[in-house]
């Protein structure tokens, strides 16, 4: 196989060329990216950028069957088929990698997938998660701007149709039957969540996004020039903040916590369309890199770029416990589990800890659970289990117990 567009078949033995090499010229109109076969000894499957898979026999010297991906006479370049293997099971099931990321299940005599397995390709950036009255759903977002939802009960993930960030996911938040991204192609973008479907028009922000928030109807973007309010899918209005850059974000009812790049957390409360500055918390010797408010909303916990959490009583603005220390780089992501007790915190150190509000010097770890750094983290299955993304471009559940 190569970009010659040609299958060699080869005497495994002498190392010659077989007798029935060079077989199948023109068959493929792009480079051949992959072979594999049948368990036989019969029959080979090859996969190429033309888009197709082939299946082919040997004696015969031909293809006698070939799955196309996307339309005929359309370019796609997320359908080239980049791998293909034909594993030793009873029913023939052959398996294609499409450069998407989608695994294609095939089976000889069906002409579509019986099966297609989505996921992410690149690293993964962002986890969000949305609750309607089917229950949970998780949401990824990757460098390259795919975005996928998860069924927690299977784990089988499905891209989102419609049109995506060009661009690196940033963030998400949730409101009722809508999922809300934020992007490096500094718009926000709506996905209708029993659709699985992008929704709308991209809407441009008034600067890079540093994470999103949501509370009732209102959605909070932290960009890098203030923070833009959106009510009902609308921009109603942005808070410059002159003197600070903020780089995240938390809501919860009429308060609005922002993080910037000068270790402090602003508070706001929410008033209509409009925030009014209420206090300025300076606990934090590193930039608040990651926030999150309790479901109750009583405590706020604040991680920053040097690996500690601040957990805040929101009814003083006083600490609630500093001792939750065990990241060694930035914490990029904090969520907290129903009953408000437990937080969990991913980090860029690769590691995964879930931190306890009664014994505050007691943890558990999940060490090195993305190589390239945690991106995110969200509690999922009621509080029974964590689910993490990261620079692996994999999704990660994790079942939780040890809690102090």
């Amino acid at each position: 196989m190569g970009s010659d567009k040609k299958i060699q078949l080869y005497d495994g033995k002498t190392g010659l060329t077989a007798a029935a090499a060079n077989f199948g010229e023109g068959e493929h109109k792009g480079t051949v990216f992959g072979v594999s076969w049948s368990k036989d000894s019969k029959r080979i499957v090859t996969a190429s950028a033309d888009q197709t898979v082939k299946l082919w026999d040997i004696e015969a010297g031909k293809a006698i069957q070939t799955w196309r991906f996307g339309e005929e006479g359309n370019v796609s370049i997320p359908d080239h088929q980049v791998g293909v293997t034909w594993p030793a099971r009873n029913d023939g099931m052959v398996i294609s990698l499409s450069l998407s990321g989608d695994l294609n299940y095939l089976a000889e005599g069906t002409e579509k997938p019986t099966r297609v397995v989505q996921g992410h390709g690149k690293a993964i950036t962002a986890i969000g998660s949305s609750q309607t009255e089917k229950g949970q759903t998780l949401w990824t977002g990757s460098f390259d701007g795919r975005v996928c939802s998860w069924d927690i009960g299977t784990g089988v993930g499905s891209t989102t149709e419609g049109s995506s960030h060009t661009n690196q996911v940033s963030s998400w938040a949730s409101s009722g039957d809508k999922s809300y991204s934020v992007g490096w192609d500094d718009t926000l973008r709506t996905v209708d969540v029993p659709g699985n479907t992008f929704v709308g028009e991209a809407v441009k922000l008034n600067g890079q996004p540093k994470g999103i928030a949501s509370s009732g109807d209102k959605l909070y973007i932290a960009t890098s020039n203030g923070i833009d309010i959106f009510s009902k899918d609308s921009l109603v209005d942005t808070v410059a903040t002159k003197d600070f850059t903020p780089i995240s974000i938390a809501a919860n009812g009429s308060t609005i916590a922002v993080g910037d790049d000068a270790n402090a957390i602003h508070i706001y409360t929410a008033d209509g369309n409009k925030l009014s500055p209420k206090t300025k918390l300076t606990n934090s010797s590193a930039q608040v890199t990651a926030l999150e408010f309790s479901p109750k909303g009583d405590l706020l916990a604040a991680g920053n770029s040097s690996g500690k959490i601040y957990v805040y009583d929101t009814s003083s603005w006083q600490v609630k416990t500093d001792r939750w220390g065990g990241h060694t780089a930035r914490i990029t992501s904090i969520d907290w589990n129903e009953a408000g007790t437990h937080a969990v915190s991913g980090g860029l150190d690769t590691n995964v800890f879930v931190w306890s509000l009664a014994s505050p010097g007691k943890r558990v770890k999940a060490p090195n659970a993305h190589k390239d750094g945690v991106a995110g983290v969200c509690w999922i299955d009621g509080g029974k289990k964590v689910a993490s993304v990261g620079g692996d471009a994999a999704v990660n559940f994790w079942a939780v117990s040890g809690l102090a």
